[in-house]
């Protein structure tokens, strides 16, 4: 798990870094971030929609080896989605 969080950590930091040097400056990489904000969103809802459906298949498995873990499952259903939320909220709050 450990290197799989790193790993996604070196390809944001690669796409980033790439995408200054494509675009001559920071400011100039930030901007074509914010005009093309609603595309990675939409992107962004259909990873959303994929790992909710992977998550129900998952979930519908797991319900029935382990009947006792509705308590478990709703608590990190719910942090999820208000994390998801958040973040989402976050980035389109940002002037």
């Amino acid at each position: 798990m450990l290197l799989w969080s790193v790993l996604v950590i070196l390809v944001a930091v690669a796409v980033n870094v790439i995408g200054i040097r494509e675009f001559g400056s920071i400011s100039r990489w930030a901007h074509w971030l914010q005009a093309h904000r609603v595309a990675f969103f939409l992107w962004r809802l259909f990873v959303y929609g994929a790992t909710t459906f992977g998550w129900l298949w998952m979930r519908r498995r797991l319900r029935r080896r382990e009947p006792t873990a509705l308590t478990s499952l709703l608590r990190v259903e719910i942090a999820a989605v208000v994390l998801i939320l958040t973040l989402e909220g976050l980035a389109f709050y940002r002037p």
